[in-house]
C-alpha cells in the first residue's frame, strides 16, 4: 500500500537532518491528518532525479508557523472573511517536521541503513512509509530486526532522540514479536540511560 503525500522537503540542516512542510488545505486534494505526521512516524522521499531510489526517514520534530503570534493589533477583518479575501495570508501558516534520514531503498528495491550518498531536493514530496516498506527496510536475512541506524540517531544530541528510538523499537516489536524479548532489552536499557545521562 502506497501512502500519498503528507508534504515536502523545503530546507536541510545538514545532510541527513530535513525540514518537510506538511500539506495545507488546498494544496492537496486530501490534506494529511494529524496521526499521518506524528511523532516517529517512519517516511519516505521519493528523489526525482534518480528514478528509484527513495530516502528513509523519521520524523523526529514538530514546529509550528504562525505569523499572527505577537500580533495585538485589532482585525481589520474577521477570521471567516480572510479566508475568503486574503487566502494567501492563511497560507503563511505551516507545520513544519523534523526528518532525519536513516537510509534509503536503491532502484531494485533494496533497502539499506546508514548515510545515503544521495541527498533531497527542494520540494521533493515526503510521504508515509507503509508497514510492509517498514519491515522490509528493518528485516536482515535471517529475519531478524536491524537496527544499524541507531549510532546515526544517537550521534545526534537531540534531547528527542531517545524517545524517538523507544517508539521505534515499540513498532517493531509489533512487526517482529519473535525478537520482542530482545528488542525490549534494547528499549529499557535507552529508557535508563535517558534517565541517568542527564543526572550524569
Amino acid at each position: 500500500m502506497m501512502h500519498r503525500p503528507i508534504g515536502k522537503i523545503v530546507k536541510s540542516n545538514s545532510h541527513v537532518d530535513y525540514v518537510c512542510q506538511v500539506y495545507n488545505s488546498g494544496e492537496t486534494p486530501h490534506p494529511p491528518d494529524l496521526t499521518d505526521y506524528a511523532f516517529g512516524g517512519f517516511v519516505a522521499a521519493e528523489l526525482e532525479a534518480h528514478s528509484g531510489v527513495v530516502l528513509v526517514g523519521l520524523i523526529y520534530n514538530t514546529l509550528l508557523m504562525n505569523p499572527e503570534f505577537g500580533s495585538l493589533g485589532p482585525r481589520l477583518s474577521p477570521r471567516d472573511e480572510v479566508e475568503i479575501f486574503s487566502p494567501d495570508y492563511l497560507a503563511e501558516t505551516a507545520t513544519l517536521l523534523g526528518v532525519i534520514c536513516i537510509g534509503w531503498f536503491d532502484a531494485q528495491g533494496q533497502a539499506h541503513q546508514g548515510v545515503p550518498a544521495l541527498a533531497a531536493t527542494v520540494n521533493c514530496p515526503v510521504r508515509l512509509l507503509s508497514t510492509d516498506e517498514i519491515y522490509a527496510f528493518h528485516v536482515d536475512a535471517a529475519g531478524e530486526p536491524q537496527l544499524r541506524y541507531t549510532p546515526l540517531l544517537l550521534a545526534q544530541k537531540h534531547a528527542l532522540v531517545a524517545p524517538l528510538l523507544m517508539a521505534v523499537i515499540d513498532r517493531l516489536s509489533e512487526l517482529f514479536p519473535h525478537s520482542r524479548n530482545r528488542l525490549a532489552v534494547m528499549r529499557n536499557n535507552l529508557a535508563w540511560k535517558s534517565i541517568v545521562q542527564p543526572a550524569g
